[in-house]
């Protein structure tokens, strides 16, 4: 058996050549020998290590043999089309970094031929491509897909024509400054030079050329032409203000360079290095193989984890550990990797991995199959295995197993038994709570919002029963101060609301979790045991304290109990929560991810600008700021289109749909329109079919292939398309109108911030291209 590392290769598209590249793989795992691989040396080659196989008439592999011990180990470096494998194996040399020892893959002019060398290569290729041309024109009648790929290249450069501002926005270094650009370059700026860079190792020619840009932009653009990705990663860290201490952590540069060793092992050693972990990987078997070529994304969190990411996911802690980060950061990629970690650790540890709502839920189930089809999952409480689960279905879970038991919970919480776990409260009980005991209050005291709010951060939590428990009872964090004369008018609201739902026997969604939670601990007090060893949360800025207190008595307290990945920049639903003040004490095992692997560049800025004026804690009370966060991808600015009717902005999304349709690659189901509420969808949805848009509203269900996605900005959490377009981003519809009358000045500015975190998160869920759009004025969000 063979060896193989994948690096992050370059795939075609085309599924059939795919399968003929998971073929080839296979049979070279097993033997380079069989016949139909065709394994051969490049003559004149810069790196005698170098071979090309053979996938199939117009492809071919381009590997590295390496050969150590009598064990063979090929690295495998892409599949192209035939003549440029052959050009990049002339040329490509694997070899270590001199500085750190990460091994790297470097292009080299080739050693030059002798005349009778290169009058027989000439001789093979010419004779090589009169083979290849018979066979072609044998098959071009079964193959007329190829003749509609030629189509599509030409459409391509005929786009690529018709597109010339995006080679007018690639940033050039060491042009003249311009106004507003600062003199002093960017690095220096942040105390770093070329002295510093090449102490890292990173290349002479890119080092001097990244210390001379001035902008995020000329460093991006000057990155992004590293030819080993790490030095990449690295000049974006230190561009975003990390130090180079920091960076030297991150990456494992901090290590000394072991030289011992033949330069097969050295090489071999260089490529599990943390730094080249971010371009390879070590395939551990045949299924994992396959899932890799089938998947088709080889630069695919499933496969790829940055140094960062792998240390959160093997790192162990002595209590709750957090991890923040931007949108498209890769947290949720961390607990996927963490629970497959737990889970093959312990065969018998019972892992929970649950979020917010049904859709991430289902999500995340998705791809913990993805990333590892033989993780054992778990279906029912108590099973080893990995329970993947929203936390409300949780909670109604652990409510049905108590049955009975939970009366001693609902009298412990709410101060009466009697209640049908089956049933739910009417939508409308809390404004009939308010009409029948709230007259006396202010309006900003008297209204649903403030009366769910503090019913669901203060009573519950502190499992507050009567009226002398409110009126002594802290309300840190509230906002609105209430004097003793209102706090016994918010308990009279209070009393109705709670009557109603005695007189039903139905709990609201905050009120089962808080009952359940109280059951699960005296559960536990009584020996019954808790009913996991490790929790892993996602999207845990959307949780409410009556949630968190639940999850805190799935597990015992213990070493690696509780991984909570947040973004408070994405909350979207909730008030602001603090973990400590609900059993979960996460600070000092609290760390931050920052480069995201998602947007591009420009739409992480546009996105971020929505951020500015808000101001931002973390779920351990911190001041959280989004000026770090940066991305290692760059494309187009993203536009905003102003429309003087409805109509008319729907006729301006049709011509821009159809356009992105046209382009080469796209297809409708990568390309969404995301709007703020369900009425705007249907009507979007209907507008844009009559003008001959093919669009699917997506709410409960999965995306389908064949249609583009309509979405609503809180269903589109947790997803990402290729292309995005927000819709009817305008004054009054984005922030959703406010009756501020109806708010307190701390509710209201709440609010407010949340419909800011709902803009950001819908405009990161575009990978490549983003576009927005409205009509009359422009929602105050825009700036």
């Amino acid at each position: 058996m063979n060896s193989v590392i994948m690096s992050k290769m370059e795939l075609p598209a085309d599924p059939a050549v795919k399968m003929k590249a998971l073929a080839f793989l296979d049979k070279l795992t097993k033997d380079d020998t069989l016949p139909g691989l065709h394994i051969e040396p490049i003559k004149g080659s810069a790196d005698s290590r170098i071979r090309t196989g053979r996938v199939d008439r117009g492809y071919r592999a381009v590997l590295f043999k390496l050969t150590e011990g009598g064990a063979v180990t090929y690295v495998f470096h892409g599949v192209y089309e035939h003549d440029k494998a052959n050009h990049l194996a002339e040329r490509a040399v694997l070899k270590t970094n001199p500085v750190n020892g990460v091994t790297e893959v470097r292009y080299v002019e080739p050693a030059p031929l002798a005349d009778w060398e290169k009058e027989h290569a000439e001789y093979e290729a010419m004779a090589r491509r009169e083979a290849e041309k018979a066979a072609a024109e044998g098959a071009q009648a079964e193959a007329p897909e190829q003749a509609e790929e030629t189509v599509a290249a030409e459409a391509a450069e005929s786009a690529q024509a018709e597109a010339p501002e995006q080679a007018e926005e690639a940033a050039v270094v060491g042009k003249p400054a311009e106004p507003g650009v600062p003199a002093e370059p960017l690095l220096t700026r942040h105390g770093v030079d070329a002295a510093a860079l090449a102490q890292l190792g990173v290349d002479e020619a890119l080092a001097a050329r990244a210390v001379q840009a001035r902008t995020e932009e000329e460093l991006l653009a000057a990155a992004e032409d590293a030819e080993a990705e790490w030095q990449e990663l690295v000049l974006i860290a230190l561009g975003s203000g990390q130090s180079i201490d920091e960076v030297r952590r991150e990456f494992g540069l901090d290590a000394a360079v072991d030289t011992t060793g033949t330069e097969e092992q050295r090489i071999l050693r260089g490529l599990q290095h943390p730094a080249a972990l971010v371009s390879y990987t070590w395939i551990e078997d045949d299924e994992e193989l396959r899932r890799v070529v089938e998947d088709g994304d080889f630069s695919a969190w499933r496969v790829f984890l940055h140094p960062l990411q792998k240390e959160f996911v093997e790192r162990d802690y002595n209590g709750p550990a957090k991890l923040a980060g931007g949108a498209g950061t890769g947290k949720t990629v961390v607990l996927l990797h963490r629970a497959r970690r737990l889970a093959a650790e312990n065969p018998e540890a019972r892992i929970l991995l649950t979020t917010f709502t049904r859709n991430l839920a289902d999500a995340l189930r998705r791809d913990l199959v993805k990333l590892d089809p033989t993780v054992p999952i778990a279906k029912q409480l108590g099973e080893p295995g990995v329970h993947v689960t929203g936390v409300d279905a949780l909670v109604r879970a652990v409510a049905m197993k108590a049955g009975r038991d939970m009366g001693a919970a609902t009298e412990t919480v709410l101060g009466a038994e009697g209640y049908d776990l089956s049933d739910r409260r009417d939508a409308k009980a809390w404004s009939e709570a308010v009409d029948a005991a709230g007259g006396d209050l202010p309006a900003e005291v008297a209204n649903e919002t403030f009366m769910a709010a503090e019913y669901a951060m203060v009573v519950l939590p502190k499992r507050v029963r009567t009226v002398e428990e409110y009126v002594r009872v802290p309300r840190r964090g509230r906002g609105t101060a209430l004097n003793r004369k209102q706090r016994l008018q918010v308990w009279k609201v209070i009393e109705k609301y709670r009557a109603a739902g005695r007189a039903k026997g139905a709990l609201d969604f905050e009120e089962m979790a808080a009952v359940s939670a109280a059951s699960a601990q005296q559960r536990a007090e009584s020996g019954g045991g808790r009913f996991f060893d490790h929790v892993l949360v996602d999207e845990g800025q959307d949780l409410t304290p009556a949630k968190w207190q639940f999850l805190r008595a799935m597990v015992e307290p213990d070493r690696n109990d509780m991984f909570l990945a947040e973004d408070t920049h994405q909350r979207i639903y909730g008030q602001k929560v603090t973990l400590s003040h609900y059993g979960i004490e996460s600070r000092g095992r609290s760390r931050r991810l920052t480069l995201n692997y998602r947007t591009t560049q420009q739409n992480l800025g546009w996105a971020m600008k929505v951020l500015d004026g808000g101001e931002f804690e973390d779920l351990d009370g911190e001041a959280e700021s989004h000026t770090e966060y940066r991305s290692a991808r760059s494309g187009p600015k993203p536009v905003v289109l102003a429309a003087r009717s409805f109509a008319e902005e729907l006729d301006a999304a049709a011509d821009l749909i159809a356009k992105w349709s046209r382009q080469p690659g796209v297809k409708l189901e990568t390309i969404a329109v995301l709007v703020r509420t369900k009425p705007t969808l249907t009507k979007v949805v209907t507008g844009l079919a009559e003008r001959g848009v093919k669009i699917r509203a997506v709410e409960q269900e999965s995306v389908r292939a064949g249609a583009v996605v309509g979405m609503t900005m809180h269903r589109a959490k947790g997803t990402e398309f290729s292309h995005v377009l927000l819709m009817d981003v305008r004054d009054g519809a984005l922030p959703v109108g406010m009756r501020k009358a109806n708010f307190s000045e701390a509710d209201l500015d709440d609010a407010l911030l949340r419909e800011r975190s709902l803009l950001y998160v819908a405009a990161t869920r575009a990978r490549d291209v983003l576009a927005v759009s409205y009509h009359g004025e422009k929602s105050p969000l825009l700036g």
